[in-house]
């Protein structure tokens, strides 16, 4: 039986305050602060149990996913410390240190108690590449929490990927540390739209169900970025129903393998993208959403919420636009 608290890694030291508001277009390195705020402001303090005291990564963590050209020069806030589309800080060599390991201490924590939900409430990795920033992505987290985990103790994951954009980092990287097809047997990246969408990822849970059963999969980490979402400032695949089905198609998956196997199986939930700047708590609420089913239906913990997506702002001003245009065109005829 799984326990009724979500095990959530979450530190202050893991947001970068300094440019970010004003100079980055990214909230990402904001989020976990932001996130955590709304959370609380809307009472999901009953289902939270927090965990601070994990260390920072070093340089010699992030070398299990990137040349030291790299890590080096972002360390220093050389050529390369922009790539990743963000404004270079120390306040943000600092942030990342702590956003990656409590990715990787998450997913070693359910996989340690697979009873027990973990979440790191972290973004900005499946874009970077081994040798550079890209994308709002500085660091390969998931590429260094599964080679770790893999190099320690023999474990495989699987990647769950339900952001609004490719994540590349896994593939990218397979040539400079080939180990990671062993370390990650599954890599999970829904194609098309809408129905279409849903369906390539029920095709996909089942193709990850198989592995589990067979062994081949130790843990599973849920990465459902809110940019999937059709009201993104950079997403287009999900209506909010859309996206939600798929956070409940997930979550029921995974309760009824449990039952079947009569064992818990390692989940860690993480965030990933979201852009909006006409309301960026449309973002948070969606994420909030993930967060009450995975309380419902895995824990059996009911939090009372609602979600709050607001149609973007540009796209009311256009149909506005069109619908008064209309009725010019009508009252000319």
């Amino acid at each position: 039986m799984r326990t009724k608290k979500i095990k959530t890694f979450y530190t202050p030291k893991q947001v970068c305050l300094k440019d970010i508001e004003k100079k980055s277009f990214s909230k990402s390195p904001l989020k976990p602060l932001l996130l955590m705020e709304y959370l609380k402001k809307n009472g999901f303090d009953q289902v939270l149990e927090f965990s601070d005291e994990f260390p920072a990564f070093n340089k010699r963590d992030f070398l299990l996913a990137h040349t030291r050209n790299y890590v080096n020069d972002f360390f220093e806030g050389g050529r390369l410390s922009e790539t990743n589309g963000l404004p270079w800080s120390l306040e943000l060599v600092d942030s990342v240190c702590y956003t990656n390991s409590s990715l990787y201490h998450a997913i070693r924590y359910a996989c340690d108690h697979p009873e027990t939900l973990t979440f790191s409430p972290t973004s900005g990795f499946h874009h970077a590449t081994p040798e550079a920033g890209k994308g709002y992505c500085t660091f390969s987290g998931q590429v260094i929490a599964s080679r770790k985990l893999y190099q320690e103790k023999g474990l495989v994951g699987a990647y769950l990927d339900l952001d609004g954009h490719y994540g590349n980092s896994i593939p990218n990287s397979v040539s400079y540390f080939p180990d990671i097809e062993q370390a990650i047997a599954c890599h999970i990246n829904p194609k098309f739209k809408h129905r279409e969408y849903h369906n390539d990822f029920k095709q996909e849970l089942t193709k990850l169900t198989d592995l589990i059963r067979e062994g081949k999969v130790h843990y599973v980490v849920w990465c459902h970025g809110a940019d999937s979402h059709e009201w993104d400032d950079l997403g287009s695949q999900c209506t909010t129903e859309e996206w939600i089905q798929c956070s409940e198609l997930f979550y029921e998956t995974i309760r009824a393998l449990e039952a079947e196997l009569g064992r818990c199986i390692p989940v860690t939930i993480t965030l990933f993208g979201g852009y909006r700047k006409d309301d960026y708590n449309s973002v948070l609420s969606l994420h909030a959403t993930d967060i009450q089913k995975a309380a419902k239906i895995l824990l059996n913990v009911d939090i009372t919420y609602e979600t709050m997506v607001q149609p973007r702002i540009i796209q009311n001003q256009f149909l506005s636009l069109s619908n008064e245009r209309t009725s010019d065109q009508i009252k000319r005829a």
